[in-house]
């Protein structure tokens, strides 16, 4: 029985998302950390020096070794499984209509597919990935001396702001981050599904190699990263303010201080950083899933 269980497990495309998800996540967060870090700082209001600059540099790596794993995972089991329904009700739709068309959407219908689950993977991710973000970026910042300090500081609010405030306080940044993941994620996944479907079609693989997908995800990310800065400094922004405001006064005030060209900080360090990660990220998923795949 516990043999056919194993077996179950390793075959089951859900396991084999979630074991692959969880590697690919820890993987590349904890090899990017620095450059994250200073991305963070980039992105500061206080500024790049007076937020830590070069040092301490793995300022908050205890916040991102916890929720690495478990926001990837659920990111991948729940991308791949929405992947999986949507083809396979397009599929049963073009049997029904006389089995020759690509959906109803034409030759765009498994780029919006892949947009759709991707968006989905984001949103679902985001429930670990936004309190993680909270904790470790503020331990970046050096307002607090570590990850746990940060956590710890923001529980014991609960006294004063109540259990509803505390949440809001470890989920402050939840709507702006969503609003960065899910355009990020909606350029990187089709371009990075496309780029495999060619290599597959041209090549005629039935799998993709590891190093494949890591360039595909360097490439695609790398284009997303680009786009999507702006957002990304107005998270960093939010989560970093000491007083929680609202996204459009935040935006306001940026602009009036500043001006345009803050919502690009520390796009360098960004792009180089997502490109690479991308790499990282997407190579080990594809490393992990397709031995899994080979385990029987």
């Amino acid at each position: 029985m516990p043999e056919s269980l194993s077996r179950t497990r390793i075959e089951s495309p859900y396991i084999r998302s979630l074991i692959a998800g969880g590697v690919a996540g820890t993987t590349v967060d904890i090899s990017l950390f620095p450059i994250d870090t200073l991305k963070t700082r980039l992105q500061s209001s206080s500024g790049f020096a007076r937020s830590g600059g070069f040092s301490g540099i793995y300022k908050g790596v205890g916040s991102a070794l916890v929720g690495s794993a478990p926001g990837a995972a659920l990111f991948f089991v729940t991308y791949d499984s929405s992947k999986r329904l949507l083809r396979e009700a397009r599929q049963a739709d073009e049997l029904l209509a006389g089995g020759s068309g690509r959906g109803t959407l034409g030759e765009w219908s498994e780029p919006v597919e892949h947009m759709l689950a991707a968006s989905l993977g984001e949103v679902a991710a985001c429930s670990v990935r936004v309190p993680t973000e909270v904790v470790k970026q503020r331990a970046q910042a050096l307002q607090h001396p570590s990850s746990l300090a940060a956590l710890k500081y923001i529980l014991a609010q609960r006294a004063a702001v109540g259990f509803g405030g505390v949440w809001r306080e470890i989920y402050r940044g939840w709507s702006v981050t969503v609003m960065r993941e899910v355009p990020f994620t909606m350029i990187q996944f089709p371009l990075w599904e496309a780029m495999k479907g060619y290599r597959r079609r041209t090549a005629g693989l039935d799998v993709i190699s590891a190093t494949e997908s890591g360039l595909f995800g360097s490439v695609a990310g790398a284009i997303a990263a680009g786009i999507t800065t702006p957002l990304d400094v107005l998270k960093t922004r939010m989560m970093l303010a000491r007083e929680k405001q609202h996204m459009l006064s935040l935006l306001t005030q940026i602009l009036r201080d500043s001006g345009p060209r803050a919502f690009f900080a520390g796009i360098g360090p960004r792009v180089f950083w997502i490109s690479a990660g991308g790499a990282i990220f997407l190579g080990s998923y594809q490393w992990a899933y397709n031995a899994l795949e080979d385990i029987r």
